[in-house]
């Protein structure tokens, strides 16, 4: 696969390293204004690093856009001259709706909105999609290639934003969660390596266990929780200072934001 990523920050390198990992692509074109930060990934072979979008436009069939929101449309515009049947362009601005897309390129292309994370880097990305009415002749070449690079389910589009909240912010409220379960395991005498090793590595035994067995988490909280247990002491007080109505508040908090930004 040709593909392009115009606008490779944070996210946008977060995808070329997925890409290139995985050796999932047959030539990768990175483009971003100042070429600098990116001009490593010129060591990749078939990585071609630009700040000219038109070029790599001319030189790819899948164009993963992943620029700021207010620069999106200035970059349609640039290049929708150039746009062919051959291009399938895949959205990843958050609160920037397909029908904005098609006004400016028109409806009669392959559009996709992709919301992935971060993860992506390391193959672990949850990424949500969906399309405009021709898009859907091509979000299997979507799929194929965000599975490459972890988990991927169609959506409707109407719940991108809450998506968005879940799975992109979400990375960060994980990390929150799991600096904090490091801090407490240095207060209970791990030196901060071990502490962090501990948190991480349980985080991940726990989030497999359900992704392994397809079970709800109340199931496997049962499994560690006895009568007048520690477990149980600890998750009770946990609720008392209200951890899951924190992390539902901060949820909501998030979408309410997101929402707000996408009207603007």
């Amino acid at each position: 696969m040709k593909i392009a990523i115009i606008g490779a920050g944070n996210l946008g390198k977060s995808i070329a390293k997925g890409l290139i990992v995985n050796n999932a692509f047959t030539t990768l074109y990175l483009t971003k204004r100042d070429t600098g930060a990116i001009k490593s990934y010129e060591e990749y072979s078939k990585v071609t690093v630009t700040s000219d979008n038109q070029e790599a436009v001319k030189n790819s069939d899948i164009l993963i856009f992943a620029v700021q929101p207010q620069q999106l449309e200035r970059i349609l515009e640039e290049i929708k001259d150039l746009l062919t049947e051959k291009h399938v362009l895949i959205s990843t601005i958050t609160g920037f709706k397909i029908n904005r897309i098609e006004a400016i390129i028109g409806a009669d292309q392959f559009i996709i909105r992709a919301m992935p994370n971060t993860a992506i880097a390391v193959g672990k990305s949850m990424t949500c999609m969906c399309s405009n009415e021709k898009g859907v002749k091509r979000i299997a070449i979507a799929e194929a290639i965000f599975n490459r690079l972890g988990t991927s389910i169609i959506i409707n589009e109407n719940k991108m934003q809450a998506a968005t909240v879940i799975c992109a912010s979400g990375i960060a409220f994980w990390m929150r969660l799991i600096r904090a379960t490091t801090q407490g395991a240095v207060q209970l005498g791990f030196d901060a390596k071990d502490a962090q090793e501990l948190a991480m590595n349980t985080c991940l035994g726990a989030a497999s266990l359900l992704v392994e067995s397809g079970k709800h988490p109340e199931e496997e909280i049962d499994k560690v929780t006895t009568p007048k247990g520690c477990t149980i002491e600890g998750l009770n007080e946990m609720e008392h200072n209200g951890l899951s109505s924190s992390l539902i508040k901060g949820l909501q908090a998030s979408f309410k934001k997101i929402n707000n930004i996408s009207e603007q």
